[in-house]
């Protein structure tokens, strides 16, 4: 089975709650992006990283905007279900930009980074990575795999929303990205069934087919 949640920001509670306890060996949880469980390398952070490790079911995240991009650069790169993914270890993985994987026969296309709400602060005290934007070369990634599947995608994983739904979720019009245009473009020239997002950190349905994930924890169905 495979489900979905939104930002952990390195908050293992996560990973107790009522379902989350329950999912099996072959399970898969998928993180919209600000896993946060890689910030610091400190000796707690390590041991929470173990505890994940031993969690019989499989972790894929996506990165956010609160993530050590340092750090992650730091772990070895893997094809993962017919994808370039960044190893944590045995079942955590980092879904990169511009990837399309399947899983359960379903394929999914994955793009994380965005920007910070609190960008200046965190400049300030030096807890900004510039990696957190998304760059020309990562869309151009993007743009070749959508095409190698001709437009045709199961599920969108990002963590910042398309642009045009960015006003009815009280987020910054005016901030520009790299993804703006190009998220606009898949959702005009693409075939999907649901895209998928964090940041927001609220859970809301955005028919017909957006879901802004925070804390809940919810089945997929691919059958």
């Amino acid at each position: 089975m495979i489900y979905i949640t939104g930002d952990t920001h390195g908050d293992i509670s996560r990973f107790r709650d009522s379902i989350t306890r329950k999912l099996k060996r072959d399970d898969l949880l998928i993180v919209c992006g600000d896993f946060g469980f890689i910030w610091d390398g400190s000796r707690a952070e390590i041991n929470v990283l173990k505890k994940l490790s031993e969690l019989r079911y499989t972790i894929a995240f996506i990165d956010g905007c609160h993530e050590n991009f340092d750090l992650l650069s730091q772990y070895p790169e893997i094809s993962w279900n017919g994808g370039i993914a960044g190893r944590i270890s045995d079942n955590i993985i980092h879904l990169k930009r511009g990837q399309i994987y399947t899983i359960e026969g379903k394929k999914f296309f994955t793009f994380g980074g965005g920007q910070s709400p609190d960008i200046d602060i965190r400049r300030e005290t030096n807890t900004w990575f510039e990696q957190e934007q998304p760059t020309k070369e990562e869309v151009e990634e993007g743009l070749r795999n959508i095409t190698l599947n001709e437009g045709i995608i199961d599920y969108i994983i990002t963590h910042e929303p398309p642009q045009s739904l960015k006003k009815c979720l009280d987020l910054d019009i005016y901030d520009h990205l790299e993804t703006d245009g190009f998220f606009e473009q898949i959702l005009t020239d693409c075939v999907y069934s649901k895209w998928f997002f964090g940041k927001c950190h609220i859970n809301k349905i955005i028919p017909p087919k957006f879901y802004a994930l925070f804390d809940n924890v919810i089945r997929l169905e691919t059958d």
